[in-house]
């Protein structure tokens, strides 16, 4: 067992983080063995990063935690050759690995060594990529080179306050000082760039790290992660309608015990992605949002309904992790057509074939519950039965065609009075817009009540369980 838990915050985050008593220190002995500018002379216990295995609710798990006290945490060759071992071990073995970052950056006594041990860690993260889930927790300092090893992982999360992420420091950008915009903080990081899934104390950090293993496979030859469900799979959500404009109360609802992980949850929040359990299983959910609540049920964000670039990438990479690893999707639904801001106009068409992509080319069982809107090219992006949705289910109030209705009637019939129009505006969602027309062509399997969804989805995943799709040969996609 580990003898180091207490001895410093870098071995007291593991102690925290994994089941009691469950932590196995490997390469403790491991220091510096560079000799240039006296380092001979410095001690380095465990050369600033401990490393080792334990379990989380008895999931196995390979961890390593930086160590501020050792040289800032700076990573010398020792220090990155421990952690691809660490990777080495899991890849091994089919266990994710839970990185604790604290690090001033490279050591600078050892520049050559540590640069190429550091490139090598970049390539275990790459291999590990879609074959185990990787998670990172950043507590100090992550900066420069290093800021890549977070975005090489799966799922990362920052401490609210001593936290720090960055590229270039703020006051190396130009035109910028950190009293201006601190773009190295946990607020900046979550909100605007999305690299961050969740912002806390470390209490809070390592708790969610925790849940979240619990909802994750092993590996990408696992299934799926599984519990046991004591939660009425037939439960009506009576109330499931009222919420659908805030898609997260939405997909708790629906959820096994209103069991609902969100991530990446200030980033984007006209999209909402994170994790469900459906019957037991562990199921990724995508879904649109056009209004955020508060705790006191006050509305704290408004959109307009449409998709934009950022919703659209944050959903993407979330249905690709999900494919990886053999994770069922759920979508909800409620799009009114394309974001038009500038920023969207030269990120958005981009954006928008790569989620179309993720959807298309996700051979996993896939759901969709169109709950309001669903517009134009936006909803085909939005795992449409066109790009490969197994499942169709449309709320009866749900819209499904190329736009409004009444502004469909006012292109159609130009000049025509308010009567009129609205006779007309009536025929067409009728005829073209709505879900029974949409049912009628095939393009919705199912109309159901809100109330029922929870039930019909569930039915769904469980029909789909033994899905099998192949794609056409090639080494990988492009877009």
């Amino acid at each position: 067992m580990g003898n180091i838990a207490t001895e410093s915050a870098a071995g007291k985050r593991i102690t925290d983080l994994l089941d009691a008593g469950s932590f196995v220190e490997i390469g403790g002995a491991v220091t510096a063995r560079t000799t240039d500018f006296n380092m001979q002379e410095k001690e380095t216990p465990a050369d600033g990063v401990i490393t080792g295995y334990g379990v989380i609710d008895g999931n196995l798990v390979y961890v390593y935690s930086q160590d501020a006290s050792v040289l800032n945490g700076a990573i010398g060759e020792m220090h990155a050759k421990k952690i691809a071992n660490i990777y080495d071990m899991a890849m091994k073995m089919g266990a994710p690995v839970i990185g604790l970052i604290d690090c001033a950056g490279l050591r600078l006594q050892e520049a050559a060594d540590a640069l190429n041990a550091f490139g090598t860690l970049y390539m275990k993260q790459s291999l590990a990529s879609g074959v185990i889930p990787q998670i990172s927790a950043v507590f100090g300092t992550c900066g420069g080179g290093l800021s890549l090893v977070p975005a090489l992982t799966d799922f990362t999360f920052m401490e609210s306050t001593k936290a720090k992420l960055f590229v270039n420091s703020p006051n190396a950008i130009l035109g910028n000082d950190i009293s201006k915009c601190n773009t190295s903080s946990a607020k900046f990081q979550s909100e605007k760039a999305g690299l961050v899934d969740g912002i806390g104390t470390e209490e809070e950090i390592l708790s969610k790290i925790r849940a979240l293993i619990c909802m994750l496979p092993a590996n990408n030859e696992e299934d799926a992660s599984y519990s046991e469900c004591t939660d009425d799979l037939n439960r009506v959500c009576a109330d499931l309608e009222n919420g659908a404009e805030d898609a997260a109360i939405a997909l708790s609802h629906i959820s096994d015990g209103y069991v609902f992980f969100e991530t990446k949850k200030d980033f984007a929040r006209d999209m909402v992605t994170g994790f469900i359990r459906l019957n037991g299983m562990t199921v990724g959910a995508v879904a649109n949002r056009s209004k955020v609540y508060g705790e006191e049920s006050e509305v704290v964000a408004e959109f307009d309904g449409s998709l934009s670039a950022d919703g659209a990438n944050k959903a993407a990479e979330f249905v690709e992790f999900c494919d990886a690893f053999n994770i069922p999707v759920l979508t909800l639904t409620d799009v009114s057509g394309f974001a038009a801001t500038a920023y969207d106009e030269a990120h958005l068409a981009k954006a928008s074939a790569k989620l179309t992509y993720a959807f298309a080319n996700a051979t996993v069982p896939k759901v969709n519950v169109v709950t309001g809107k669903a517009f134009g090219s936006a909803y085909a992006v939005m795992n449409s039965k066109a790009v490969g949705a197994d499942m169709v289910y449309a709320w009866p109030q749900a819209e499904i065609g190329m736009m409004d209705a009444a502004m469909a009637a006012k292109i159609m019939y130009p000049g025509a009075d308010a009567d009129m129009l609205k006779e007309k505006a009536a025929e067409y969602r009728n005829l073209q817009s709505s879900p029974v027309s949409a049912a009628r062509r095939g393009y919705v399997d199912t109309i159901i009540e809100p109330a029922d969804t929870r039930k019909y989805v569930i039915g769904a995943f469980e029909m789909l369980f033994t899905k099998r799709e192949d794609r056409p040969m090639k080494k990988h996609g492009a877009v």
